[in-house]
């Protein structure tokens, strides 16, 4: 399933990713020290950026938080499955530059996301759940 949701939200050709599925505190320490937050969270992207004179076709590392996908997919009413599905796919769109700063920004990704995930055959993640 990692691969198949990697392959949908990829958009270069013979790119490779790192996937690290973490505990809690584990993903509270990494967004602490990168983030400046101090609470885990779902999904981390950190982008890979080689070095001029070396090629590379690493994008970079997601890690995602177990747990807490797990919480979030409960509280929202998604299946479990789903969720992951959407963590991958949301993490692997910040690898590829995109980013939910502004609402702009938010609106193109997230638009991507649900095309993706459609595609994939599961719902559109930001539906409201009853």
């Amino acid at each position: 399933d990692f691969m198949k949701w990697t392959q949908a939200a990829l958009q270069q050709e013979g790119a490779g990713v790192v996937i690290r599925i973490v505990d809690e505190e584990e993903s509270r320490q990494l967004n602490h020290e990168y983030r400046g937050k101090d609470r885990p969270t779902n999904v981390l992207s950190f982008p890979f950026e080689a070095p001029p004179e070396v090629t590379s076709y690493h994008l970079g590392d997601l890690v995602i938080c177990a747990p807490v996908v797990a919480e979030e997919a409960a509280r929202q009413g998604k299946l479990l499955q789903h969720h992951w599905a959407h963590m991958v796919v949301h993490g692997m769109l910040h690898l590829q530059g995109y980013d939910h700063l502004n609402d702009a920004d938010a609106e193109r990704m997230e638009s991507l996301e649900r095309e993706l995930l459609q595609n994939l055959g599961i719902p559109d993640p930001y539906r409201e759940t009853a």
